[in-house]
């Protein structure tokens, strides 16, 4: 991956969850927090006013990469963000024993609007250079601000349906492709095609070990694509104000770019990263960034642990 990054970073997961939330000093309900779908719920009916959160973290880091990497000064942080008022809020956290950091992020309620997505990096001296992103969080959470429920909002529609014989006559011409991202509506969808044999029955089935594994790789892919083809949609939407700076995109379209950007272009802040895209676009040098996109879009479907599950499933049912 040298093409992203000119230094060594981490390849080892980087995991977290949130453990606990206090709202001005009084705990949430443990109801509040769902660790399956990666969600806080701020909302309480008998304290809808509060003036601060306090969100309570524990990471596990590749310990044993980061002994061994050329790494040094190695820091741990919360992040958390949102696109709507683009408020940041950030705490670093500390070791707790091999592998583990812990801390707690604050953040004031009248910074934040409604969603705010919540991410860890661990950043290093790297080649001699101090702040350098060297691994970041597969899994992000999402705080909700008004919801009651820690419940996940789709952010991507999947709809089966037949190509050649569906309602859709747009689709008619693909029949003989197994899925199809749409990019125009209010949310991106992917269209299986239910008249490909054995895919949708495939997707969601159950079967053992090696049919599990294989189902996540070819899961992988479709999120591939569809990110992909998100990222591209997004690019596209964006637009200049009077002074020609670029301006983030509504919608679903602002959160792809805001979370693919860091690794299209870790080297920029979010605001010159938007510029550089829109440069690369009207003035030349996007094909070289394509290499990027399809990196970022893979680490968003989860490709290399996917694929490293497959391998190793294909493997033990050989021995």
């Amino acid at each position: 991956m040298n093409i992203l990054f000119p230094y060594p970073t981490l390849s080892g997961e980087v995991a977290f969850k949130v453990t606990g939330a206090k709202l001005d000093g009084r705990a949430l309900p443990v109801s509040m927090i769902s660790r399956e779908q990666r969600v806080v719920a701020l909302h309480e009916a008998e304290r809808s006013q509060w003036d601060e959160a306090r969100l309570d973290l524990r990471v596990v880091l590749p310990s044993k990469e980061l002994a061994a990497g050329p790494w040094s000064d190695v820091v741990c942080v919360a992040i958390l963000t949102e696109p709507a008022t683009n408020a940041r809020a950030v705490a670093k956290l500390s070791p707790v024993d091999d592998g583990n950091w812990a801390g707690s992020l604050r953040f004031a309620r009248d910074d934040y609007h409604s969603r705010a997505l919540l991410t860890v990096n661990v950043v290093a001296i790297a080649n001699g250079e101090a702040g350098r992103l060297i691994g970041t969080a597969e899994e992000a959470w999402s705080v909700e601000l008004n919801e009651r429920t820690p419940t996940r909002k789709q952010e991507l529609n999947i709809q089966e349906i037949n190509f050649r014989d569906g309602p859709h006559e747009w689709l008619r011409p693909f029949k003989d492709a197994p899925w199809l991202v749409e990019t125009t509506g209010d949310m991106p969808t992917v269209h299986l095609n239910t008249g490909f044999e054995g895919l949708a029955e495939f997707l969601n089935g159950r079967g053992g070990a090696v049919e599990k594994a294989v189902r996540g790789v070819l899961a992988a892919q479709i999120a591939t694509e569809a990110w992909t083809a998100m990222f591209h949609a997004a690019v596209g939407d964006v637009e200049l104000d009077d002074d020609n700076t670029p301006q983030w995109p509504a919608g679903w379209k602002d959160g792809v770019l805001r979370s693919m950007l860091p690794d299209v272009l870790p080297e920029l802040s979010p605001a010159d990263a938007l510029l550089e895209i829109h440069l690369r676009r009207s003035e030349g040098g996007w094909p070289d960034l394509q290499p990027r996109i399809q990196y970022a879009a893979a680490r968003r479907a989860k490709v290399s642990r996917n694929l490293g599950n497959g391998l190793r499933a294909l493997n033990q049912s050989g021995e």
